[in-house]
């Protein structure tokens, strides 16, 4: 019979108890006990031992693992997932754990975290609630922290290092449905008239004018750019890590591409790489040159946070423009006022580097009656003014 013995108050006033029930004897003969404490009355707590009894006799019961997450999820990673994915996936899965996971949760032990279903429950909204780069919310990055430890707690408990998993009737966080914020063609004038003086004039120019993601403008170096033949090359993306930083290749095929530049944003690039060169004279060789077109005084890659701070958020203001508008708005903008001048979408949607024009119609709904209203006005004048003065109709 299990023992249940009081076991004080926690801080909130609650009765616990501990729960202390012999499993078995191990290879030297020592008795292994299952400790466990229950918070409620002491019926709850008997109830408990009845039940952790009544796996034991059946053979059931399996004891807590006490490796911590953070040795787990190593081990699962290397022996679980690397042989049956591909290496890219694998070291996405890797860098999701050891940025978010990990730092919150890697020291506690796997005996600890299958009684605590809401510490998950917790990291997954912190995840959710916080901002990237671009000042989004990260709501689709919680959702693949929520898929893979939800892999690895099953495996987890297929394994036996637990009783249960802590994941299994957690829900997937849902996305956010927001309306699309992007400038008026006033609004984007105003915006780089008043961005003219700004030392990081032609990044905003650029994003308005390609579409880029702000993670891509400001992980491109001078070799992605071909000045001679106005384009560039969008082969990865800046990602700060807790550590530093690193460039990450774009995850699907259409995401790499090349888009042309217009003659003014070419002469822009051309003048900003001279002045970027006058900086490095003037560092009296502290510059360190990473290759980026876009750095600190020091060669460094920009923050995405220090440039919304010291640039973006100003030039808003001067401009008049409300303070709400995102730094990733910019690639909105370039869309939206693609489709209103009347640009093939497949066209758009290659700029963009989205997986389908599909997905480009889609975000940018909000469009498409200015686009059918435009294609009615064609019609009108294909047609019927023709009729006016004399034509077939």
């Amino acid at each position: 019979m299990a023992n249940v013995i009081p076991h004080g108050k926690d801080k909130n006033g609650q009765d616990r108890w501990l729960v202390r029930m012999y499993v078995r004897r191990d290879e030297q003969g020592k008795q292994i006990f299952h400790n466990h404490l229950v918070r409620g009355t002491r019926k709850d707590a008997e109830r408990y031992a009845r039940k952790m009894e009544t796996e034991r006799d059946q053979n059931t019961f399996v004891e807590p693992s006490k490796l911590p997450l953070s040795k787990f999820l190593d081990t699962w990673l290397d022996e679980y997932v690397q042989p049956r994915v591909a290496p890219r996936t694998c070291a996405d899965y890797r860098y999701a754990m050891e940025k978010y996971v990990i730092p919150r949760m890697g020291t506690i032990t796997l005996n600890r975290l299958q009684g605590m279903p809401m510490q998950f429950q917790k990291l997954i909204n912190e995840v959710a609630n916080s901002e990237n780069q671009e000042g989004q919310k990260t709501i689709r990055t919680a959702q693949y922290v929520f898929t893979i430890l939800k892999q690895a707690m099953k495996q987890a408990h297929a394994l036996g290092l637990l009783a249960r998993n802590p994941m299994e009737h957690m829900k997937r966080p849902r996305a956010e449905v927001k309306e699309m914020r992007s400038l008026t063609p006033d609004e984007a004038v105003r915006f780089l008239e008043a961005s003219v003086s700004d030392r990081l004039h032609v990044l905003f120019a650029l994003m308005v004018e390609t579409g880029l993601r702000p993670g891509e403008a400001l992980g491109l170096r001078w070799q992605d750019i071909d000045l001679e033949h106005r384009a560039i090359f969008v082969r990865h993306s800046l990602e700060r890590l807790s550590t530093g930083w690193r460039l990450k290749e774009p995850k699907t095929k259409r995401s790499r591409r090349q888009i042309p530049l217009t003659a003014t944003t070419a002469n822009l690039l051309r003048d900003h790489r001279q002045n970027q060169l006058q900086e490095r004279l003037r560092s009296k060789g502290k510059y360190v040159d990473h290759g980026f077109v876009f750095a600190t005084a020091a060669g460094e890659p920009l923050r995405k946070n220090n440039v919304l701070r010291r640039h973006f958020k100003p030039i808003l203001m001067a401009a008049d423009l409300s303070s709400d508008i995102r730094f990733y708005d910019l690639r909105h903008t370039c869309a939206t006022l693609l489709l209103l001048a009347g640009e093939n979408p497949k066209v758009v949607a290659e700029r963009l580097g989205h997986a389908s024009v599909t997905m480009t119609l889609d975000r940018y709904s909000h469009v498409l009656p200015h686009m059918q209203q435009s294609a009615t006005d064609k019609m009108e004048s294909m047609l019927f003014d023709r009729s006016k003065q004399g034509g077939v109709l």
